[in-house]
């Protein structure tokens, strides 16, 4: 069974040459797209309109992008972000993941990596599960479709890559996944970038959770204790 889904999706992006492309390679892979040409308008349209994913310059007039990822983050938009930038270096995307973005790829970029990308963070649901369970292991509640999760009855802000993470290890239940297991279950099995991304989620959920709650199970991989 194909794992495509067609779905309305946001460009912010203020190089209008890179934008066509952009949404060109969308649309040709069946997404229809919504266009902004700065941070402003991309955060009022993110706001407003309902997306599958955002596609988000970081360099751009009004607002830049890591600002218009935060402010949707602290306003509870989960929508799954995905960062775009000419800039190079490990702290530019500490700083992308630190806010809340869900991915992120560095200009210039393969129209296929970027639509392969799109798809991947288009997969909310992991398959044999009801997207619309709350699961519940130890003290962790999460509502996995509006990523509403609660530690021992305080609010927990994930994103929604983080989101995917923890459910992926709370359906589990006592089994440890390993990295390259939830890199294919998250990412999926056509994502092409470093599979230590995985590490930088688990270091989030870690820093949220605790250390004795996301377990790291030497050799084997991760769960969440019960």
């Amino acid at each position: 069974m194909s794992l495509f889904v067609s779905m309305r999706l946001l460009i912010v992006e203020d190089d209008d040459d890179i934008a066509v492309i952009i949404e060109a390679a969308l649309q040709a892979d069946g997404h229809s797209v919504d266009r902004a040409s700065d941070g402003l308008d991309g955060l009022w349209m993110a706001r407003e309109g309902d997306y599958g994913v955002i596609l988000l310059d970081i360099l751009m007039p009004g607002m830049n992008g890591y600002k218009v990822c935060e402010t949707l983050r602290e306003e509870g938009v989960t929508t799954p972000i995905l960062m775009l930038t000419a800039k190079v270096g490990e702290y530019d995307e500490t700083d992308g993941f630190d806010v809340g973005a869900d991915d992120y790829l560095r200009k210039p970029f393969s129209p296929a990596v970027l639509c392969a990308r799109v798809r991947a963070l288009l997969r909310r649901a992991p398959a044999g599960g009801d997207p619309s369970d709350v699961l519940q292991r130890g003290g962790v509640v999460l509502e996995p479709r509006s990523r509403t999760c609660t530690f021992e009855g305080e609010s927990i802000q994930l994103s929604a890559r983080q989101g995917e993470v923890l459910e992926t290890l709370m359906r589990a239940g006592d089994d440890p996944v390993s990295r390259l297991d939830l890199v294919r279950a998250v990412w999926g099995l056509d994502f092409d970038g470093d599979p230590n991304v995985a590490d930088v989620y688990l270091h989030y959920l870690r820093s949220k959770l605790g250390k004795e709650t996301v377990e790291n199970i030497r050799g084997l991989g991760y769960r969440i204790r019960a």
